[in-house]
């Protein structure tokens, strides 16, 4: 049944364009797009806006008990045509993409207690399927089921280089060097943590973006969709 909606997991390292093909598809698809990475950036602000986080390491235990002050939403935003990401009601989608919250994420996102709060309302919104998330560990940890999941990399120099111009961009300046070790030292991190670790799921698709564009990398996974709907 073509139209027959699906749940679409994509993980993979950072800086690889996961949350740009994700809205895209969701767009395209009209399905729900639920930002995980949003969500523990979103935690690591409230962790350095309260003082809970002292030379990149978190107070783990303040952190987990201001779990219950923290809620997050997304809304679609219309005039901007794109995902926003709310912190108890406040805009915070370019506060949380900035530098000193992308250093200090990934400590944040190896707190078990975290993960577990921020899978259980990312399955809570994959009920009624039709949604699309990225992230980390979503094709293997929360949505193991996913009708389609994709695996998305690139090399580290080339996520290097995509994370500097969009900053540059944002009028942010930046240092190409401190971004390469940001990704490199994310890399290592994500793909070594105890909980959750970074890893392609055995039925993931691999789609290494380095020299796709960004409509070939969306007209690539519709495809995919339009395969797998067709044939449940």
């Amino acid at each position: 049944m073509a139209n027959k909606k699906i749940i679409i997991a994509i993980d993979g390292h950072s800086s690889c364009g996961k949350s740009t093909m994700a809205k895209s598809i969701a767009q395209e698809l009209g399905y729900i797009y639920i930002d995980s990475g949003a969500m523990y950036r979103v935690v690591t602000l409230y962790a350095l806006r309260n003082g809970l986080i002292n030379n990149g390491v978190p107070d783990r235990e303040k952190l987990i008990a201001g779990l219950k002050n923290i809620k997050i939403t997304f809304k679609w935003d219309e005039f901007l045509g794109k995902n926003t990401t709310f912190l108890n009601g406040e805009n915070v989608e370019e506060e949380i993409r900035r530098l000193e919250v992308s250093e200090n994420v990934s400590p944040i996102s190896t707190i078990a207690e975290i993960r577990h709060e921020m899978v259980k309302h990312q399955r809570e919104n994959g009920l009624n399927k039709g949604i699309v998330m990225d992230g980390r560990d979503i094709g293997t940890v929360v949505f193991p089921n996913a009708e389609l999941k994709i695996f998305m990399t690139a090399s580290p120099e080339i996520r290097a280089q995509r994370r500097f111009l969009e900053l540059k961009e944002k009028g942010q300046e930046v240092d190409f060097d401190s971004i390469l070790q940001n990704v490199e030292g994310r890399d290592e991190i994500d793909s070594n943590r105890e909980v959750s670790p970074l890893k392609r799921a055995d039925d993931a698709l691999i789609l290494d973006n380095s020299y796709l564009s960004r409509e070939e990398q969306l007209k690539w996974t519709l495809e995919k969709v339009k395969e797998i709907t067709e044939r449940i």
